[in-house]
């Protein structure tokens, strides 16, 4: 289960993007955020996904060589991925335990729902979509149920908390918040850019069902997501490491299909849109999204689920079984189910709880103020 590994190592890396202040905060957050995540999953949004128990004896759950428990733990991996991708957007300003039943709510229902929608054909959507259209809704290895539910249900989330004080100021300016440790975001994007390629592949599930042209489509993927984003991103760093991760966001959905040289332009078409829509975010819309979680997962993935029904079409070099109107409705409709239920939760945190550090608290750090230690000792030494 390389996965698990992959996912919080990348995102324990990348978050020593941010300030210094809080990265004790950051990475308390993703392995509190995963275990969270892997009780309500376990207990409730398995079973709304997949009507599937694990209140069984040892012996029944060991059949087929436990193979419905590792399935569980793959799809686990998944549902992990959402509160990690929604805490770097609303890093540096968050309240901890708001946040931790955030993640309990979201992974034991919001995001489930989706996705047994789509995986699972409940409620009867995929099988309107192929009675209307002659195909289903097509997302091999998770754009849209992972990726985008993500990224959309971070948006209300970033909107809700406001930006961090003192990011912009009075008459409009930014105030620099620069990377922390380039190095360390490197790393990061290296670890889930190799780890990509066994989560997309083994999206298969079935070792007969596994297919090259995943891999390589994972690869073409990368390699237009780093080209566009270190083009339209004059050789910014961060730029650049992230544009891999917005060709691979964006390849998740129809890498089973996909000519790779469509792939491709899938990829840098994602790369490209994500420098744009960074940039546009933090400094006309000042939406302080600090990863940029919103277009790299939110856009990135909604562009993949749609592009899977244009390059996927035999007449792109595809393999076809895919429909584009299919693809639009069903992106849209993971888009508008984030956003309710974002909206709904955090919404409600904000009202009964509260949802931010108070000023004090934010300027000292949640290292401090929540942890009571930094991440490093010369803070507290003074020898």
């Amino acid at each position: 289960m390389e996965r698990v590994c992959d996912v919080s190592d990348r995102f324990s890396t990348c978050n020593s993007d941010r300030a210094k202040k809080n990265q004790v905060n950051a990475l308390v957050k993703i392995i509190t955020d995963f275990s969270i995540s892997t009780i309500a999953y376990f207990f409730i949004g398995y079973s709304v996904a997949y009507a599937v128990s694990f209140f069984s004896s040892a012996e029944v759950l060991a059949e087929k060589n436990g193979y419905d428990l590792v399935k569980f733990f793959f799809l686990l991996t998944f549902a992990a991925a959402i509160p990690a991708i929604v805490s770097g957007g609303i890093a540096e300003r968050a309240r901890f335990n708001p946040r931790l039943a955030a993640t309990f709510v979201l992974v034991g229902f919001v995001y489930p729902f989706f996705e047994g929608m789509t995986w699972n054909g409940n409620y009867g959507v995929q099988a309107w979509l192929e009675s209307t259209f002659g195909h289903g809704f097509h997302d091999f290895a998770g754009s849209v149920v992972v990726h985008a539910m993500g990224g959309w249900i971070a948006l209300p989330a970033v909107l809700l908390l406001g930006a961090r004080r003192g990011r912009y100021t009075r008459d409009g300016l930014i105030s620099a918040h620069p990377p922390s440790n380039i190095p360390f975001l490197a790393l990061g994007a290296w670890i889930l850019t190799v780890g990509w390629f066994g989560f997309n592949v083994m999206s298969a599930q079935l070792i007969e069902a596994i297919s090259g042209l995943v891999a390589v489509n994972s690869l073409m993927a990368m390699v237009g997501g780093t080209l566009a984003a270190l083009v339209a991103g004059c050789n910014d760093p961060g730029f650049i490491h992230n544009g891999p991760l917005a060709g691979l966001v964006a390849v998740c959905a129809g890498s089973d299909l996909m000519h790779p040289l469509g792939v491709l332009a899938t990829g840098a078409i994602a790369g490209a849109a994500f420098v744009w829509l960074f940039t546009l975010t933090q400094n006309k819309w000042k939406i302080d999204d600090v990863l940029g979680v919103w277009p790299l997962h939110g856009i990135c993935g909604a562009w993949g689920g749609i592009a899977a029904g244009i390059f996927g079409a035999e007449a792109l070099g595809g393999l076809g079984s895919v429909s584009l109107t299919a693809q639009i409705i069903g992106t849209l409709g993971g888009v508008a189910i984030a956003l309710a239920g974002s909206v709904v939760v955090y919404g409600a945190l904000k009202m009964v709880w509260g949802l931010r550090l108070d000023p004090e608290a934010e300027f000292a750090g949640a290292d401090l103020s929540i942890h009571k230690v930094s991440a490093t000792a010369e803070r507290e030494t003074s020898w």
